[in-house]
């Protein structure tokens, strides 16, 4: 028998092929399994495709409506790490929309300046001891927020008055957004009572909610709740953002406006009542 033939010769030549990984150990699958979905990051693409369509259709809600939803599984402080960025870049993409920046931002500054004290005077609400009640102060401000919407409630605010009450108006914003993440109220009645036309009211709302969302970003930063483990939320939440922003300007001019936004504020009511109701039930039975 030649060396060809020789059975001993060739299993030595097969160990030693292994043993250089040229010939596998097992078998080569033909079939590649596909990875499975996270159900986490499914829920968080649907919330902020959500929160997306909102903000498209009436300007605004994008922090509100996804720190609200994401609540009902979380810590205010965690759905706000995850929301802040998409949060961010959304704002400041209506920021720039508009010709009337720099009136705003001299218009608006005590606002503006005082919102950001505001938020670092109460920076450890989100993460502190008092922590376990921001869930509780989120469904009563959306509460609050909700009804004097559906109640139209309004006033006129002069212009001679606007630096003083802005002031206030921005450091009570602050405060409460420090400590829940909404930034809405008082904010939003005020920005609607000095009296702005439309669009220029639209592109103050992307302003104000820059400043405020770039503020609040910092302090999350500094309290460690952004960090690498919110990376891939994120990203996941600013692309399903973006997708429900542009869905929602695109439908907008079809939708009953007046029945959307009514609705939408119930829903609001709703969701305030389950997450203070159910934060005082834990807190009550932990």
């Amino acid at each position: 028998m030649g060396p060809l033939q020789d059975p001993s010769a060739f299993a030595l030549d097969e160990g030693w092929l292994r043993n250089l990984q040229i010939v596998p150990e097992r078998g080569v699958s033909q079939s590649v399994p596909m990875p499975e979905l996270d159900p986490f990051l499914v829920a968080i693409a649907a919330i902020f495709l959500f929160a997306g369509f909102i903000k498209g259709v009436i300007g605004l809600g994008l922090p509100t409506v996804s720190v609200s939803l994401l609540a009902v599984a979380m810590p205010p402080g965690k759905a706000l790490a995850i929301v802040i960025v998409p949060a961010i870049v959304t704002n400041i993409s209506q920021t720039f929309v508009g010709p009337y920046l720099r009136d705003i931002v001299r218009r608006l500054w005590p606002l503006l300046v005082c919102t950001a004290i505001g938020i670092w005077l109460n920076a450890g609400a989100l993460s502190g001891p008092a922590a376990r009640y921001g869930t509780i102060v989120l469904g009563i401000l959306l509460v609050i927020y909700a009804v004097t919407g559906l109640a139209r409630v309004s006033f006129h605010v002069a212009r001679s008055s606007e630096r003083w009450i802005g002031s206030i108006v921005g450091l009570i914003t602050g405060i409460i957004s420090a400590a829940s993440g909404v930034q809405v109220v008082p904010s939003v009645p005020y920005l609607q009572a000095i009296g702005m036309e439309k669009d220029e009211l639209v592109q103050a709302l992307g302003v104000f909610f820059t400043v405020a969302t770039l503020a609040l970003g910092f302090t999350l930063t500094r309290a460690g709740l952004v960090n690498s483990a919110t990376a891939l939320p994120g990203a996941v939440a600013m692309g399903s953002s973006f997708t429900g922003v542009f869905v929602g300007q695109a439908v907008r001019s079809k939708l009953p406006a007046e029945a959307f936004r009514r609705w939408f504020l119930v829903a609001m009511i709703l969701l305030g009542l389950y997450l203070a109701g159910t934060a005082v039930y834990g807190i009550e039975h932990s």
